[in-house]
């Protein structure tokens, strides 16, 4: 627990303190947001607020990570290195898309294809990783079983390791790229995905320390869980937390600063490669409702457009709907908050209700 409180701290702090000075520097240089003009007219006042600020947070997260384990002495783990390197490769991704963006003056950075390359470039590498150093008990940090709140028996490598390890690949990059791609178009409104994220990664505290203590490596029994460094991954999640905490005091409305593609990439590969490595694939959809809803009213709207030439929403995504019916801004951000976190109360009571239905 002390790893995990150190690295909440440590985040905290870096996001809180170190956003303004990350700020004056984006003024300096003129890193501005480029509004699109076919958005809400509301939104023309935010036209070169600094952007980029996703790389505090990355920076917060990796810095808290190693000050938490060195205060404690002890070693980082396979499976807390694999989603941190997801989270700092995905955002690397995002800063190439918010560069080009500021560089050239217009909404459009990476076309579509090239930005999915590059996630797919890094998934791949995380999930062929992700299933290789097995430890003492020859578990690996993810797993080829499909996995709810814990593995269920529908495994990915039923005609062979080769193709368990293909379709475990594919799966592992539909989950990253649905999870980055839902925080990015859910970063829309001050505040909106930030405050999201905080909530996810905190009840991914939650579910890691659960694991951690009912783990089967240092507390079997029937209904211990096969994660391999469930205490790692909690102080992985406190990191997110503590940093998207700290951030969120200057992303809130009116934002000082926007993450821009380069923190809702990295958030969104962080949460998938938690959901991978703490065997909790299916939960993820619940614990990130709101990520859904938002990439679903995306989807929609597009296939209704194409179709029968008609818009089913005022614009996508969803939180622009409820702009372009007259509310304001902080006030589709707070009920949007409470719907996000109505959906992580909601998985974490689908979480501890198996264990406790199945230890009975």
């Amino acid at each position: 627990m002390k790893a995990v409180l150190i690295a909440a701290v440590v985040s905290l702090v870096v996001g809180l303190l170190g956003t303004p000075m990350f700020i004056k520097y984006l003024v300096r240089k003129g890193y501005g947001q480029f509004i699109r003009d076919d958005g809400p007219t509301s939104h023309h006042t935010k036209r070169g607020t600094p952007t980029m600020g996703g790389a505090i947070i990355i920076l917060a997260c990796l810095l808290a990570y190693s000050v938490a384990h060195l205060v404690t002495w002890t070693a980082p783990t396979v499976s807390g290195v694999l989603v941190l390197g997801l989270m700092a490769g995905l955002g690397f991704v995002g800063f190439l898309d918010d560069f080009l963006k500021i560089s050239r003056q217009r909404s459009l950075g990476l076309r579509s294809g090239q930005k999915l390359a590059g996630q797919a470039i890094v998934g791949i590498l995380f999930a062929v990783l992700a299933l290789q150093f097995p430890n003492d008990n020859f578990r690996t940090p993810a797993s080829t079983h499909i996995s709810f709140v814990r593995d269920t028996r529908l495994d990915l490598a039923f005609a062979g390791p080769v193709v368990g390890l293909l379709l475990f690949v594919v799966w592992a990059n539909i989950m990253i790229a649905g999870a980055s791609n839902g925080v990015n178009l859910t970063d829309g409104l001050d505040g909106l995905a930030t405050g999201v994220s905080t909530m996810v990664f905190g009840a991914y505290v939650l579910v890691s320390i659960w694991v951690f203590n009912q783990n089967c490596q240092t507390n079997p029994g029937i209904k211990c869980y096969e994660v391999r460094d469930a205490h790692d991954l909690a102080v992985v999640a406190a990191c997110g937390m503590g940093a998207c905490f700290g951030f969120l005091w200057w992303n809130a409305a009116p934002a000082k600063i926007f993450m821009g593609d380069t923190g809702s990439l990295a958030l969104g590969g962080a949460i998938a490669g938690l959901a991978i490595t703490s065997r909790t694939e299916l939960l993820m959809p619940i614990l990130g409702g709101l990520f859904v809803l938002e990439t679903l009213s995306v989807i929609i709207q597009v296939a209704s457009f194409k179709t029968t030439r008609r818009r089913v929403f005022r614009m996508a995504p969803l939180h622009h709907h409820f702009e372009m019916l007259g509310w304001d801004q902080i006030t589709v951000v707070i009920r949007f908050w409470i719907i996000a976190g109505l959906f992580v109360a909601f998985a974490l009571g689908l979480f501890y209700a198996e264990w406790v239905v199945g230890s009975q």
